[in-house]
């Protein structure tokens, strides 16, 4: 018998205490294998669909930026594309192996890539659209496998045996100056570069995207947390903890209880939460279907939770793009 994921996911997003209008959005979906019959001596209808086993589990988080419009535009362009891209240009249902596997992470890159060129296309095309941009998380759970495509600085989060595991960088100058030695971690969230952020899906910044990837090994009782920064500004992983701690299953409450915190806190932003217990249901095996595996990483190793890309800037070159009169997205 194989194993795959079954669905057990919540979200929510709400427009906070100050905002006007929401430009977050979040995404669950199941991914199948189907099959539309059009015409057959079977005695199946016409036109009727055929779907295998579920594929895998698809989250996605993103927080849009660049004025009310624009923000809402962004984000929404940014899921609507990935779904177009993901159904049409990306093997879900190749057998994993370690070669494959690595394609498969490439194929994640460039999803994101060509993301990124469609928002950078529109908003310099359209004058009430320019600069727009948005960050993406996205996490694509076949099990026991979780890939991570990560930029920005929403989050994602692994929570296993009572800890809280941030598996995403925050792609913002304070957390780049943090990480050369020019900022004091405990520094960081009050920093005015906290929301200054280098690396976004369109924006006013480089053609080139750098998308942060990470693949981890889940286990049962596993819960996987995705977030708009208007969550983490008031939650953090301490707290975050203990909601998912009170709530167990409940996964609905659960959403709605940390949207309700961060609004209690002061609501600043736009808040958007995601939550998934993945868990192992079996499935039918064939000869056509063979158990998948591929090496994987484990939680307990920091260096396995690395992202692929090792972009980065020195401490002098942020100190100069910190001076400089353009900067990158800033909220």
């Amino acid at each position: 018998m194989n194993k795959e994921a079954q669905i057990h996911a919540a979200g929510r997003t709400d427009v906070g205490q100050r905002r006007g209008d929401n430009q977050d959005q979040f995404l669950i979906a199941e991914l199948r294998k189907s099959m539309q019959i059009h015409s057959t001596s079977l005695p199946l209808d016409k036109e009727s669909t055929l779907f295998g086993g579920r594929s895998g589990q698809l989250l996605v988080v993103a927080d849009g930026m660049g004025g009310h419009a624009a923000g809402r535009r962004a984000s929404n362009l940014a899921i609507d594309h990935l779904i177009a891209q993901l159904l049409n240009n990306v093997h879900w249902f190749l057998h994993l192996d370690e070669d494959h596997d690595e394609a498969f992470i490439e194929s994640l890159k460039a999803l994101l890539q060509q993301t990124h060129t469609k928002l950078l296309s529109e908003s310099k095309g359209t004058a009430e659209h320019r600069g727009m941009g948005t960050t993406l998380t996205l996490s694509y759970i076949v099990w026991p496998r979780m890939y991570v495509v990560h930029a920005g600085d929403s989050r994602c989060y692994l929570i296993r045996n009572g800890k809280c595991k941030q598996l995403t960088t925050d792609h913002t100058l304070a957390k780049q100056l943090v990480d050369a030695g020019g900022m004091k971690p405990e520094d960081e969230a009050g920093s005015r570069w906290s929301n200054v952020l280098w690396n976004v899906l369109g924006g006013h910044g480089r053609n080139d995207l750098i998308a942060e990837v990470h693949r981890v090994e889940l286990e049962e009782n596993d819960t996987v947390v995705l977030c708009s920064d208007g969550l983490t500004r008031y939650i953090d992983e301490a707290a975050l903890l203990s909601v998912v701690n009170q709530y167990g299953d409940d996964i609905e409450a659960m959403t709605d209880h940390l949207i309700t915190l961060a609004n209690g806190a002061g609501g600043v932003d736009n808040i958007t939460v995601v939550v998934s217990r993945p868990r192992a249901a079996e499935a039918p095996s064939s000869q056509d279907d063979p158990p998948r595996s591929v090496p994987l990483v484990s939680l307990d190793d920091e260096s396995d939770l690395q992202p692929d890309s090792d972009e980065s800037m020195s401490l002098e070159e942020l100190q100069t793009f910190a001076n400089e009169d353009t900067l990158p997205d800033e909220r």
